[in-house]
């Protein structure tokens, strides 16, 4: 068996297509234009980068990208107060704090902080407590398009036994619910959990979220399962150069699963894609608008 390879790349492109036909008739029927602000704390490369890619996917939906980049030094209370303004601010639809925050800010605080409705990555307590009581909410980017690239290859994910291994806010807890709200049959696995590959075995959806590279083993997947790897990892590569991973030892997986998210290419295009996508609904749902179909 080889498996299916299921692009993220296309599948996020496709989307992102969608999404901008769907702001052009918004602008089009009621003169709006969704703005999405991104605030960045410091000078983390990787955090600049992956800002930066996510304004040019704003740009290309045709959302106004709103940035906004604090020094490293910044205080708790300057933070807070420039998320205060971004609430009141009718042309901010969605706000997004990039993580991690350094040491003297509170993240959690700042989470909180946030107004709800513009809540684009998910995470506030009412976001995750409406997601866990099965209410309409903004939900993680990344729990988000793991469940859509799943239902690429699996249309319907009803009955089917789903597990995720890894338990964080980020990931695995709102992956599971999202996966409870599509009728799987779902068990969170994590560091603590007894004979973790046989757990595994049972799986129809594997859901591998642990931050540890090529972890999960052939051996452990169902045949004919569909696998998603959360996972980016470097690791040492050839000629002393890094390369990336997943937590799934992709190649021998893929003589075992029936289909599979490769990594790069798999769930890292789509959280962006549901990041403009969060934007998209959040603007509706401010303008009692209905929402817009993936």
């Amino acid at each position: 068996m080889t498996a299916r390879i299921i692009d993220g790349k296309t599948i996020a492109a496709e989307l992102r297509t969608r999404i901008a036909t769907d702001v052009t008739q918004l602008k089009a029927a009621h003169g709006m234009t969704p703005g999405l602000a991104v605030v960045l704390v410091g000078a983390n490369p990787a955090s600049e980068v992956y800002v930066r890619n996510k304004s040019k996917a704003v740009t290309g939906a045709g959302m106004t990208p709103i940035d906004r980049h604090l020094p490293e030094s910044v205080s708790e209370a300057e933070l807070l107060a420039l998320i205060a303004s971004l609430n009141a601010d009718p042309t901010v639809n969605g706000i997004l704090v990039q993580l991690p925050l350094p040491p003297q800010i509170d993240g959690q605080k700042v989470i909180a902080a946030i107004d709800p409705a513009k809540d684009v990555d998910g995470f506030h307590p009412l976001n995750v407590g409406r997601l866990g009581s099965g209410l309409p909410a903004l939900v993680p980017c990344t729990p988000l398009g793991c469940v859509i690239l799943a239902k690429t290859v699996l249309p319907s994910l009803a009955g089917l036994e789903a597990v995720v291994i890894g338990r964080s806010n980020i990931v695995g807890k709102p992956v599971a619910q999202l996966l409870l709200a599509e009728n799987a049959t779902v068990t969170v696995a994590h560091s603590r959990t007894r004979d973790l590959a046989a757990v595994c075995r049972r799986a129809d959806v594997l859901i591998a979220a642990i931050g540890k590279p090529e972890f999960v083993r052939a051996d452990w997947i169902k045949p004919g399962a569909t696998v998603i790897d959360v996972g980016i990892n470097r690791v040492p590569g050839e000629a002393g150069k890094s390369k990336i991973v997943g937590d799934v030892a992709y190649a021998e997986a893929s003589a075992v699963a029936g289909a599979i998210t490769p990594v790069p290419g798999g769930v890292g295009p789509m959280t962006i894609a549901c990041l403009i996508l969060n934007t998209l609904r959040a603007t509706c749902a401010q303008n009692g608008l209905p929402a817009p179909a993936i």
